[in-house]
């Protein structure tokens, strides 16, 4: 196989795993039972020192060669340090399947931003897989609107366009460390949180959830999702963000009972549709390549 067809299969496989396992966020921010400020201020700490000993012990360096790559860096970091509170301001003040249904309209804006900022082409068949999943995403979100809940939705709507540029920055720095990165990222918004939180107030098991949460389940999530910025385009990448808005909701039905309306599976159908139609495609579009090289040559 080539070398394209073996990036792109890897990349969709970093990016698949990566979401799996940060769709169980919403999870674990209700079962911390806590103030949202507390579970923005350990999550995004214990991200930070959990990369942090995993970069000591990598021995790699901390910042990237060049002053352009080391503010593309930083800016990537910000944004995701203010997503990680995001995230949890959202799901605390709207429903679950709200929010993250919203954040699947990352693709949109990595899409647009990748297309102004950066100049690359984005495939028509990205464009239409988005366009089949935002139907489905306005499906699932005009099940569960709520007039009540606009707050949570509006930091939802946020979340979904500063992860749309955290993904176009990586998709221009490649070479950018993605550990590194994510820990700074915990360290800004365990910086951002600190004036706000009450974080030595919990009880023995909100801590043993956010520690699953900050030392284990954040950092693999998005160290995977960071590292396949390497081997796809932002848009593609972040179309499998999409998934979160099916498995999301799910988990919370499953463990705590929060069911979502049943404009949820509908949309969800559309959505898990066109992210499966979408990597087939691709990997099609990457074996046309290798056959073309190889006759070729």
């Amino acid at each position: 196989m080539s070398d394209s067809y073996d990036a792109h299969r890897r990349g969709m496989a970093l990016a698949a795993a990566g979401v799996f396992v940060l769709s169980f966020d919403a999870l674990l921010v209700r079962l911390a039972a806590a103030d949202a400020w507390d579970v923005v201020f350990w999550r995004a700490w214990l991200i930070c020192l959990s990369l942090a000993v995993v970069q000591l012990l990598r021995r790699r360096p901390w910042l990237p060669p060049g002053r352009r790559a080391r503010w593309m860096g930083l800016a990537a970091a910000a944004l995701l340090g203010i997503d990680m509170a995001l995230f949890v301001l959202s799901v605390s003040q709207t429903r679950v399947a709200n929010t993250v249904v919203i954040l699947a309209a990352s693709p949109l804006f990595a899409g647009i931003f990748t297309w102004l900022f950066l100049g690359e082409r984005v495939r028509p068949r990205t464009w239409a897989a988005i366009a089949v999943a935002a139907a489905g995403i306005g499906a699932v979100f005009g099940g569960s609107m709520d007039l009540g809940l606009w707050r949570g939705d509006l930091l939802a709507v946020l979340l979904a366009l500063f992860m749309g540029a955290v993904l176009t920055l990586l998709r221009a720095q490649p070479d950018l460390e993605r550990i590194p990165l994510v820990c700074l990222s915990g360290l800004i918004g365990g910086l951002l949180a600190w004036p706000l939180a009450d974080p030595f107030s919990l009880g023995a098991p909100s801590y043993t959830v956010l520690a699953l949460m900050g030392l284990v389940q954040m950092p693999l999530a998005l160290v995977l999702i960071a590292t396949a910025t390497r081997y796809l385009p932002s848009p593609e990448v972040s179309l499998f963000m999409l998934i979160e808005s099916v498995l999301g909701p799910l988990w919370v039905w499953a463990l705590l009972g929060e069911e979502p309306p049943p404009a949820t599976f509908l949309g969800g159908l559309a959505v898990l549709g066109a992210v499966a139609v979408h990597s087939w495609l691709a990997l099609a579009e990457a074996r046309r390549r290798n056959r073309t090289a190889r006759v070729a040559a």
